[in-house]
């Protein structure tokens, strides 16, 4: 449910996502599955894309029958959705010059929302060393970040 609420989903929409997710889960038992926490996560982002996909869907047809009501659709702003896919690339350009294991740790933690003990496991290191990696991460992508003018 957290990954669902993270990304802005309301709470009872991330119960019926995430009740979701544990139907495909027991849906697609037949095969094994290595790494169970990746699948998982998988498909709770197969989710929420689809659910995105609806909702644009749905959101293009209420434009259609009411072009006067627009104020029930969400109109991006070009030049905002340039500048997001800016700062996008710029932080993929910074995450690629930090060393792999610090930068797997911060995606794990910012991106996938993985718990730092759940990490911490995985790496078999601290949670005190997970929490330096994505401090680390953070302060290179915080001061590249302000160097490009992308930042507040």
């Amino acid at each position: 449910m957290s990954f669902f609420v993270r990304r802005s989903v309301s709470h009872s929409d991330a119960e019926d996502m995430t009740q979701e997710v544990f139907v495909r889960l027991i849906s697609s038992y037949s095969h094994e599955v290595e790494n169970v926490d990746a699948y998982i996560f998988q498909i709770a982002a197969n989710i929420l894309r689809d659910r995105g996909r609806k909702d644009m869907v749905r959101n293009a047809e209420v434009a259609r029958r009411n072009p006067d009501d627009m104020a029930s659709v969400d109109v991006f702003d070009p030049s905002r959705i340039l500048l997001g896919r800016e700062s996008l690339r710029a932080v993929s350009r910074c995450l690629d010059d930090l060393p792999e294991k610090t930068r797997d740790i911060f995606i794990l933690y910012r991106v996938d929302g993985l718990q730092q003990a759940d990490i911490a496991s995985g790496y078999n290191i601290s949670e005190r060393a997970v929490r330096k990696h994505i401090a680390k991460a953070f302060e290179h992508v915080m001061r590249n970040l302000s160097d490009e003018g992308l930042t507040r």
